[in-house]
């Protein structure tokens, strides 16, 4: 199935029904008076988040949605029945953005979670609603309302704990299969990932997280170079990153630091809030490097990363291909995501709340 993480459609809700002018006609009832009933309300728009979709791709193809409209009122006091409601179904993780207003109308973050989208208008009323003591024979009814339309876009920002970086061919797509059920492309030519994966990462019965690993970037990737910034957004939910460097790279005029610089500085031009994440550096490939030579090399890059990069994050060497130190990487990560939960639980007082907020002024 091809993976489609973004779409435009337009919604629109049904139109309500007419109301009805009418008057009772029947034998031996003289002055029956009005029974013009009302038009029936049109139908809504919904969008509900589902857990067995992983892709938009429906919505690429389909562009209009349009809920049906309601029946016009009738003699006799009968009321038009309501139009009917529509239920658009999106992957979860889906955030709804209105084109003319830039105002998000749902993120969707939990199976089932369900928000409106287009409400449908109101019915017309009959001339029964407008009888009174000094109107005995109203001529009046009022029509049906339309329903709302807007143009939408769609995004999809997949549900991850941990999200990998770094450029291509660094072996995240390796590392990936390595320490999860997923099964990616891996293959020794660049750009081997094309759209992301996601894999499920068990340490223990009732231990693990989702690990999500995303096509690499390369510098000029603000201007479209290689994949561009397009899956970017599917690291937005995450809560730490792993950047995956290739510490033995095959072409021996590529210096690792400075190719790690360079992502860095794309990932905090696509977004600050993305580039404040806790990150964390993974060297991979030790097993290509000497093994006389291993732990001095790994000392002096992880010497410059830390320079040139100005972070005091931890560094984890690694082999992908191998297995060497992915399952202690792995172990890092869960403890880091138990004392994020168990932070995130605790009830914030009055002083944390004052810090935010002196925090926030400085920012």
């Amino acid at each position: 199935m091809k993976f489609v993480d973004e779409a435009r459609i337009e919604v629109t809700g049904g139109r309500g029904g007419d109301g009805c002018m009418s008057f009772r006609r029947e034998k031996f009832i003289p002055k029956g008076g009005p029974d013009g009933g009302d038009g029936g309300r049109g139908g809504d728009v919904w969008v509900i988040a589902d857990r067995n979709l992983n892709t938009l791709l429906d919505y690429r193809y389909t562009r209009h949605h349009q809920a049906g409209n309601g029946e016009h009122g009738t003699g006799s006091d009968c009321f038009g029945s309501g139009g009917r409601d529509i239920e658009l179904r999106v992957p979860v993780g889906t955030l709804i953005v209105d084109e003319s207003t830039g105002a998000v109308l749902a993120d969707l973050v939990a199976d089932g979670q369900r928000a409106i989208l287009a409400a449908g208008g109101r019915g017309g009323l009959g001339n029964l609603h407008f009888k009174s003591s000094t109107n005995r024979a109203p001529r009046r009814r009022t029509l049906g309302g339309a329903g709302e339309s807007r143009h939408l876009r769609l995004e999809l920002k997949i549900l991850a704990d941990v999200g990998l970086l770094g450029a291509p061919n660094a072996g995240k797509s390796t590392l990936l299969a390595a320490v999860s059920n997923a099964r990616p492309k891996i293959a020794d030519y660049p750009f081997t990932t094309l759209y992301p994966h996601l894999g499920m990462v068990r340490l223990e019965h009732g231990k693990g997280f989702v690990l999500a690993d995303v096509p690499g970037l390369i510098e000029g990737a603000a201007e479209g170079a290689g994949l561009g910034h397009q899956f970017l957004r599917h690291l937005a939910r995450t809560r730490l990153l792993l950047h995956v460097i290739d510490a033995a790279p095959y072409d021996e005029s590529v210096d690792p630091v400075g190719q790690a610089r360079a992502i860095v500085a794309e990932l905090k031009r696509y977004d600050v809030r993305l580039h404040r994440k806790p990150r964390w550096l993974v060297l991979n490939k030790i097993d290509a490097l000497p093994l006389e030579q291993r732990e001095q090399r790994i000392a002096q890059l992880t010497q410059r990363l830390r320079r040139r990069l100005r972070t005091t994050a931890p560094v984890f060497a690694i082999s992908a291909a191998t297995g060497e130190g992915c399952r202690e990487l792995m172990w890092a990560v869960y403890e880091f995501l138990a004392r994020q939960r168990e932070r995130d639980s605790e009830p914030a007082s009055a002083g944390d709340v004052r810090f935010e907020a002196i925090a926030a002024d400085a920012r």
